[in-house]
């Protein structure tokens, strides 16, 4: 579907603006000693640069220059309004204002080439933000438990003894320890001295440890 078009009010007096503009400027440059298609191009001249300054006062509003060639065509434009409005003898136009209308040509040109090629304005991209240090997490490090060395397997106990009707059988030495039982057993002691605050009879380290009584009996002794 095509969009209707709507009246503007504001669109319909800038045309009327225009057009009354465009023939005076037509007006004032005809009087002024250029006839035909040169009478034509004055008003085009003074339009297109109040658009380029009007466009580069949008893109950078602090810019002098543009401010100051759009003030220059709005007077040539607002100039020939009221000099063709009944104040100004078109048949007799003074020789300072052919001489304006004459050089218009090559200042409309110096004002369009510096507003078009003057630089753009920068861009600041703003205080640069600072970089977040980086968040380590915090890392536990669990130490694996040692290993449990190996006991040696348990020696089976002697057998009971025969009816007495012999002389008595000198007493069995007691069975060597392992230096490293004997280490791992002294650590089991000291953990159950701290724990009870009393120290490991032979009986509680026979089971901690799953020795004979006769080797617990050692370690006792060992550890005492």
């Amino acid at each position: 579907m095509t969009a209707r078009l709507r009246p503007d009010a504001v669109l319909i007096q800038a045309v009327i603006a225009g057009a009354l503009s465009f023939a005076h400027l037509h007006d004032l440059a005809a009087a002024a000693g250029q006839d035909g298609w040169k009478a034509w191009a004055y008003p085009v001249s003074v339009d297109l640069l109040l658009v380029a300054a009007w466009r580069r006062m949008r893109t950078d509003a602090e810019n002098r220059d543009a401010w100051l060639w759009f003030a220059i065509a709005l007077v040539a434009s607002l100039g020939a309004n009221v000099a063709t409005a009944g104040l100004l003898d078109l048949n007799n136009v003074p020789a300072w204002l052919r001489i304006l209308v004459a050089g218009w040509p090559a200042l409309a040109f110096l004002g369009g080439t510096l507003l078009a090629h003057s630089p753009a304005p920068s861009q600041d991209p703003g205080p640069v933000a600072a970089e977040e240090p980086e968040v380590v997490a915090d890392l536990t490090v669990e130490r694996a438990p040692e290993p449990t060395p190996k006991l040696p397997p348990a020696e089976p106990e002697p057998p009971a003894a025969a009816p007495a009707l012999d002389p008595p059988m000198p007493a069995i030495p007691a069975p060597p320890v392992p230096p490293a039982l004997l280490d791992h057993a002294r650590k089991i002691a000291d953990a159950h001295r701290a724990q009870t605050g009393t120290a490991m009879d032979s009986a509680t380290l026979r089971s901690r440890l799953g020795v004979s009584e006769a080797l617990a009996d050692s370690i006792t002794l060992a550890l005492a």
